[in-house]
């Protein structure tokens, strides 16, 4: 039996978006957060089919839109990637809104302001138009905000690294200059792949997290490196590892988030500032602290963030049950 599924490839300042258009599997549940359990539990392999390779690679990123489950959505959409099936994405929204848009697969109330139901909760996109093609997405996140302050984890091979975990949408372990790191810079990507495993595995064994609000959310899926700007129009410079050999080119939207609610928590953000995030490559993400808020007993923000996408072709991708490798594969 040959799987036929149609998609949409682009890319979100750098970083890979695949959107499925179809056909989409029929999912169980009330919520976005039911319906990504019942993904996972019986079309888990839909995923690991368009990600990985053959059909994918280390960084692909995916998205399929489904109707609203709540009054006012316009949609609702599901992330699926290297790693795993995601609470929440930016970087993805932003793509998958971009070429979902331009291409008629939604058709949103407001052309100009998209509802989306997540897993991780409602979010809203203010779409920047120029013409018929869509020149920006800004996404109002859910709330994010700093969970563990200084958490001190013994790294095998390196040394002991200091760092914060936050919630952007996932939980990221947050590392900064520190002695023994002084930068970004004095990372080689080697470094990071070889690194980053180790701070997420040593950060899962010192702490169990879940989100307040939604136990099925939890653990630290991400580790971000942060060091000085290269842009001058950016304050901070970052790089985001994911799934097993992922970096992320984007400035990572949900790793944005984290990143201004822990700088939030110190008082260094408030409401109103922006905060320009560059990625590995280069790319800017302008984040905003929109407001504040609470998450369970943690203080939090609202934070926003706006980047760009381009669709780079049409794919229609075959999924034969007969190839040994139609569940995918990765190296190393």
């Amino acid at each position: 039996m040959r799987h036929v599924f149609q998609c949409l490839d682009g890319h979100a300042c750098g970083n890979p978006v695949r959107l499925i258009t179809g056909p989409l599997p029929f999912l169980e549940g009330a919520t976005m957060g039911e319906k990504r359990a019942d993904f996972m539990a019986r079309f888990d392999w839909i995923r690991r089919s368009l990600m990985f390779e053959p059909r994918g690679h280390d960084m692909m990123s995916g998205a399929m839109f489904y109707p609203p489950c709540s009054p006012g959505a316009d949609a609702s959409i599901l992330f699926i990637e290297t790693s795993g099936c995601l609470p929440m994405c930016g970087h993805g929204t932003i793509g998958a809104l971009t070429m979902a848009l331009e291409n008629g697969v939604i058709t949103p109330a407001d052309r100009n302001c998209v509802r989306l139901d997540a897993p991780a909760g409602r979010i809203e996109a203010d779409i920047d138009w120029q013409g018929d093609r869509v020149a920006g997405v800004r996404i109002r996140n859910v709330a994010s905000y700093l969970a563990v302050s200084g958490l001190i984890l013994d790294i095998p091979g390196w040394q002991a690294v200091t760092v914060d975990i936050a919630y952007g949408g996932n939980f990221y372990a947050i590392i900064e200059p520190q002695p023994g790191y002084a930068d970004l810079e004095e990372l080689t990507v080697a470094d990071i792949l070889r690194l980053s495993p180790l701070v997420r595995s040593a950060a899962n064994d010192a702490v169990t997290l879940t989100h307040p609000d939604d136990p099925r959310v939890g653990g630290v899926s991400h580790a971000l490196w942060t060091g000085r700007s290269r842009d001058p129009k950016a304050q901070a410079r970052n790089a985001v590892f994911y799934g097993s050999r992922a970096i992320d080119r984007s400035p990572c939207g949900t790793g944005t988030s984290a990143r201004m609610a822990q700088l939030a928590a110190r008082g260094q953000l408030k409401p109103g500032d922006d905060f320009v995030h560059e990625s590995l490559i280069g790319s800017l993400f302008e984040g905003r602290v929109e407001g504040a808020t609470t998450v369970g007993d943690h203080a939090a923000i609202i934070p926003s963030i706006k980047g760009w996408a381009i669709q780079t072709g049409i794919n229609t991708i075959w999924v034969d049950e007969r190839d040994p490798y139609a569940g995918g594969f990765t190296v190393g």
